[in-house]
C-alpha cells in the first residue's frame, strides 16, 4: 500500500510539502489562527476555545496570546496549565507533545520540521522531513528560544532566552547558548 504524503510527514518520512491534501490542511489551520490573532485579547473565551479546536489536543486550563502561528494544529498536543506568550511560532509538521505546567516566553520558536541534506529535493522548499518534538512537564522556555527538530527536553527544564536548542537534555536542568548546554543543574 502506498503511503500519502500527509502519513509520511507524521511519521518523519520524506515528503512532499505541497501535496494537495497538506496545502489545504495549512490552508484551514492559517484560516483559524487568523481569526484567533485577529481577536486578539478582546474576547479571551472564543480566542481560547479556537486554540483548543486547532490543537490535537490541550489540558483545560490553557492560555495562548497572540500573534500566534502554527503550520496544521493537530500535531500540537498540550498539557494542562499551558501559556505561550506572544508571538510564539509553533511548526507542528510532526508531533509536538509539550507537558503539564509548561510556559512559553515571547517570541519562542519549536520547529519539528527540517529539510534534506540533498540540494536536489531542497529546492523550492519542496521536500520537508518531520522529526517529533516532546517537552515534559514544568518546562519553562525563555523569550526568543528556539527548540529544534527532534529535540527531547526532561521535566522541570528552563530553557534560558534567546537559546537555541539542538539535542536533547534531561531533567532537572537549566539549558542556554547557543547551541544550548547545561548551565546549572536544578
Amino acid at each position: 500500500m502506498i503511503k500519502s504524503e500527509k502519513a509520511k510527514m507524521i511519521a518523519g518520512e520524506l515528503f512532499n510539502v505541497y501535496d494537495p491534501e497538506l496545502v489545504g490542511e495549512r490552508a484551514i489551520a492559517r484560516q483559524q489562527v487568523e481569526a484567533f490573532n485577529q481577536l486578539g485579547e478582546t474576547n479571551p473565551h472564543k480566542s481560547q476555545q479556537i486554540i483548543k479546536r486547532l490543537f490535537g489536543a490541550t489540558g483545560d486550563k490553557i492560555e495562548v496570546h497572540a500573534t500566534f502561528r502554527c503550520d496544521y494544529g493537530y500535531n500540537l498536543f498540550v498539557g494542562e496549565d499551558f501559556f505561550a506568550n506572544y508571538d510564539c511560532v509553533i511548526l507542528d509538521v510532526a508531533p509536538i507533545k509539550i507537558g503539564k505546567h509548561c510556559l512559553l516566553g515571547p517570541k519562542v520558536q519549536i520547529y519539528s520540521v527540517n529539510h534534506p541534506d540533498d540540494p536536489q529535493l531542497r529546492r523550492n522548499g519542496a521536500m520537508g522531513i518531520g522529526k517529533s518534538v516532546n517537552l515534559g512537564d514544568d518546562l519553562w522556555v525563555g523569550g526568543g528560544a528556539i527548540i529544534c527538530p527532534g529535540v527531547t527536553l526532561g521535566n522541570n527544564v528552563i530553557v534560558a532566552a534567546g537559546s537555541v536548542v539542538t539535542k536533547s537534555f534531561g531533567d532537572n536542568v537549566v539549558v542556554g547558548g547557543n547551541p544550548a548546554r547545561v548551565i546549572r543543574e536544578l
